[in-house]
């Protein structure tokens, strides 16, 4: 029987939950101060990583508790998330993915580029699902860079969901002289239905800021507009902001950019070219995917060396579907 009080979905009251969690780390912690690992080693042992993951694992998820400096062997559950998360001690490099705040999936992420005309897949990489540098844009944004079968010199056009409309991906894709017809990456008001950053007028000549009430204010180095305490007595003030000290913009350092995105993406053509060629890109992804969601090996080498594989396989049956045959030693799609 646990004392009286909340339980959680192990069954445990708050004092049960640390207890244990301090039993089981300063087990860990004890088992790391008697291993010798050289001596194990010099003995035809490989300990090395087997205790480094431990101790990662120990270590990652704990903190002290409240009234502790660490030294006197009492733990909780962090109240935090450890950078990089290690999830899995079978597989080190798999991770965490959020699809959304309720979606969660544990593994890797699969990053494909499609021709939507065809449904062939051009380009794929298989990564860890979390860090800045494995995010949807970051590789989407190399990826169709370097994507061989897009001729440079021609009008290309780039479609995707709202994971690919960062700051940084429009900014790619503006430098090559591409367009950009991903949908728009979503704005909230500060105040629930209140104004949104397009409602502010943006003066990149001038360098200032204007707020639905006509107040101007200068951008500062750090991208920033003050209103401050203008927006005391402001009869917007509802719709805009809650703050206490009034409203305080940081501008995004693609801020136009993003502007122009959301405003070109309520154009019906750009709505219908987006309808016209999803449906045959969710089909390839479909395919990929099909039997499929679970990947075979461990590590992102080898699972990104097998997808590499099925893409090749699935792009070498729709090339037969679409009529590639053998003509005079060559091939061609008839």
């Amino acid at each position: 029987m646990h004392p009286a009080g909340r339980v959680d979905r192990a069954g445990l009251c708050p004092a049960a939950r640390e207890e244990l969690v301090t039993a089981l780390v300063n087990d860990a912690l004890a088992l790391l101060a008697v291993l010798d690992v050289e001596a194990i080693e010099n003995a035809g042992g490989r300990p090395a990583d087997a205790l480094a993951l431990l101790a990662l694992v120990a270590g990652q998820d704990v903190e002290p508790v409240e009234d502790s400096d660490g030294t006197d062997g009492r733990w909780r559950i962090a109240r935090k998330t450890a950078p990089d998360r290690m999830i899995s001690t079978v597989d080190p490099d798999a991770r965490h993915a959020h699809k959304t705040r309720e979606r969660r999936q544990d593994g890797f992420k699969a990053h494909v580029v499609v021709e939507p005309e065809t449904g062939l897949t051009t380009l794929v990489r298989l990564t860890k699902t979390n860090g800045p540098e494995n995010s949807d844009a970051a590789v989407g944004a190399e990826l169709v860079s370097a994507d061989p079968t897009i001729d440079p010199g021609g009008t290309v056009e780039v479609l995707g969901d709202s994971a690919y409309a960062t700051g940084q991906m429009l900014h790619r894709l503006n430098e090559k002289g591409w367009t950009p017809l991903v949908k728009p990456w979503p704005i909230k008001p500060a105040v629930p239905g209140g104004f949104t950053i397009d409602d502010f007028t943006h003066d990149p000549d001038a360098g200032t800021l204007t707020c639905p009430s006509g107040l101007t204010r200068r951008i500062t180095k750090t991208r920033k507009a003050v209103f401050g305490a203008a927006c005391a007595h402001c009869p917007l003030r509802a719709r805009c902001t809650t703050a206490k000290d009034g409203r305080k913009i940081e501008l995004h350092p693609h801020d136009l950019l993003q502007r122009d995105h959301r405003k070109r993406a309520t154009d019906e053509a750009f709505q219908a070219i987006y309808r016209q060629h999803r449906p045959m890109v969710e089909r390839s992804i479909a395919w990929l995917t099909r039997g499929n969601r679970r990947v075979p090996y461990r590590g992102v080498e080898k699972n990104n060396n097998w997808l590499h594989h099925r893409v090749a396989a699935l792009n070498l049956r729709r090339l037969l579907s679409l009529g590639l045959t053998s003509q005079n030693g060559s091939w061609v799609l008839t």
